[in-house]
């Protein structure tokens, strides 16, 4: 079995710290099996609690991640002035040892750094986001030149298994004729969408081109990855940053 854990291999600075999860790992039982991090799945609170403790310890993070309640909408939130049950899909954070999460089932998660490495954030970008500006508004939180910020993109559901409708191909074509590159028609109304190259399109257009990862299919890759658009009922993984002390 490989590693519970995916580190982004990316030239970020020693104080940036970024992990994401696999589906492995957990306690958690068929369908959530095994390292469900979600409890609004219908799993048990008492194995996603165990799996959250479990995570702590394995990744070595400096306190329980900040969760939120993902919205698919573009608020972006601060670790500062966080409180649980914030609603947002983006997670920026300027002090040390504050770990910003967020999860996904095939939705892409998208870690940012700047070079100094003292800030970071965290975005769950699904399709919906993603149109309506959540890379654009979370980069508002970085003072810094967006030549100095990279990004990751964790697990996402590939190119060849995002099927979407005319809407969203649309959506992304009516913002930028560029978006249709990353469409290939599969009949009179569905598209294969590529979600990987969508988020580097809109990372480059704000100037931003050290992008790493995007090679993974949450589909595809059943063991290795939960997703909801192959099981419909299934666990949560997690993608997070933060930044030690100098």
């Amino acid at each position: 079995m490989s590693s519970p854990l995916i580190y982004p291999d990316w030239p970020a600075p020693d104080t940036v710290k970024a992990v994401s999860t696999t589906r492995q790992g957990g306690f958690s039982l068929p369908p959530f099996d095994s390292l469900n991090l979600g409890l609004h799945v219908s799993d048990s609170a008492a194995h996603v609690e165990k799996n959250c403790n479990h995570l702590i310890e394995i990744a070595q993070l400096p306190e329980s991640p900040r969760w939120l309640n993902q919205v698919h909408g573009t608020t972006v939130s601060t670790a500062s002035a966080w409180k649980i049950d914030d609603e947002a899909d983006a997670m920026v954070s300027e002090q040390a040892n504050q770990v910003c999460a967020i999860m996904t089932a095939d939705c892409l998660p998208i870690l940012l750094c700047n070079q100094r490495g003292d800030r970071v954030a965290a975005i769950h970008a699904g399709w919906r986001s993603l149109a309506a500006g959540i890379i654009e508004k979370t980069l508002q939180n970085f003072n810094c030149p967006p030549q100095q910020i990279m990004a990751w993109l964790g697990p996402a559901i590939g190119p060849t298994q995002f099927e979407v409708g005319t809407d969203v191909y649309q959506t992304f074509s009516q913002h930028s004729e560029q978006a249709q590159q990353a469409f290939v028609q599969t009949d009179a109304t569905h598209y294969f969408a590529d979600i990987y190259l969508l988020a580097k399109q809109r990372l480059n257009a704000q100037n931003i081109h050290a992008i790493f990862g995007g090679d993974c299919c949450t589909v595809s890759e059943s063991t290795r990855f939960f997703s909801f658009r192959r099981d419909g009922i299934t666990g949560r993984m997690a993608s997070m940053i933060w930044t030690t002390d100098k």
